[in-house]
Formats: C-alpha cells, structure tokens, sequence
C-alpha cells in the first residue's frame, strides 16, 4: 500500500523559507515521478514541481522557477520541496503526489497547510 506522508509545512512571514517533505512507501519508486502540488483557497490545484526518482530530472512551473526546487533523497525515500522568497499567494494546501510513468496511476498525500503572511 502507498502511503505519501507530507510534513513542513506551517505558518512564514513573506520573504521567508520552509522546506516540506514527502515521506514515501509501500513500493519501490524508481519508475514514479513525484511531484508537488498546492491548492489554494477557492481555487483549483495546481502543478508546483516534479521530479524523476530515477535519474533526478527536474519539471517546475514557470512561475515558481528560481524559488522553488525539488530533489529527493534515494536513500530516505523522501522528497524535499525548499520553497524561498515566500510570497502571500503560495498560501495553500500543498500536496504530494506520486505518478507511475507512461500510466494514469497515482497517489496522493493528505497534503500539509502552507501559509504566508504579510
């Protein structure tokens, strides 16, 4: 059984920095890309980062690129997201997500609460 456990999140003042986790188990990762995801307040969830468990390759939204940066540990089985230069709109729930290549299979974590404030 999968299990995506996020953890990191909580409450920053803009400007500021946190780095979430992704604790993830149940299977061997190597062909899942796992990405995060965030969902804020009346709106939909959107794309944040992805990255390949094997091989490392890494996929961000283009508005996030330069803040924001994936990587994984393969020993840990943990996928880091280091969010800085916090703004008031990354406020939200983010999500983790695990998605098995070249099929619609995926899972997802019960996310953890993001909020910056002014």
């Amino acid at each position: 059984q999968v299990q995506l456990v996020e953890s990191g999140g909580g409450l920053v003042q803009a400007g500021g920095s946190l780095r979430l986790s992704c604790a993830a188990s149940g299977r061997t990762f190597t062909n899942y890309v796992m990405g995060w995801f965030r969902q804020a307040p009346g709106k939909e969830r959107e794309f944040v980062a992805a990255i390949r468990w094997s091989g490392g390759s890494t996929n961000y939204a283009d508005s996030l690129k330069g803040r924001f940066t994936i990587s994984r540990d393969n020993a840990k089985n943990t996928v880091y997201l280091q969010m800085n230069s916090l703004k008031p709109q990354d406020t939200g729930v983010y999500y983790c997500n695990a998605r098995l290549l070249g099929t619609p299979s995926e899972y997802w974590g019960q996310g953890t609460q993001v909020t910056v404030s002014l």
